[in-house]
């Protein structure tokens, strides 16, 4: 579905997914970098990305990290962002990590998920400034 998560990504409502359309397009994702898709019906209505660093200040110099989670609106509610990052958090048990980390302007959302808020700081770009943490 890598077109049409392309697609998707780069007509989403949320800016953040033209920059993962664009990385896609140039297949700028390291060996096990991941970009993970929820579809309804081979439809995408969901994506995010897991991957080495997180664009974060480099005192915060963690990895892995999931990324740029997002579902369309019409969605939402159904726990699909919460489908994706267990399918993550399963990947990175798999490669042998024992922490995952996430950055995310949202406050709440993370910590029932696991999370656990471990800094705040100001973004490098757009507008993510608490620093999350799990371990799996």
């Amino acid at each position: 579905m890598w077109d049409e998560t392309i697609a998707f990504a780069e007509n989403c409502s949320w800016a953040a997914g033209r920059l993962l359309a664009d990385r896609m397009r140039a297949n700028d994702f390291s060996d096990w970098e991941r970009v993970i898709v929820a579809s309804d019906g081979g439809t995408v209505v969901g994506f995010s990305a897991f991957e080495k660093k997180g664009r974060v200040p480099p005192e915060y110099d963690f990895s892995p990290f999931i990324n740029l989670v997002f579902v369309d609106e019409k969605y939402r509610g159904n726990r699909i962002s919460e489908k994706m990052i267990r399918y993550a958090l399963s990947y990175a048990a798999g490669l042998g990590f024992k922490e995952v980390y996430l950055k995310s302007e949202h406050r709440g959302l993370y910590e029932k998920y696991g999370f656990e808020k471990i800094a705040d700081f100001v973004p490098l770009q757009g507008r993510a400034n608490q620093l999350f943490r799990i371990c799996i």
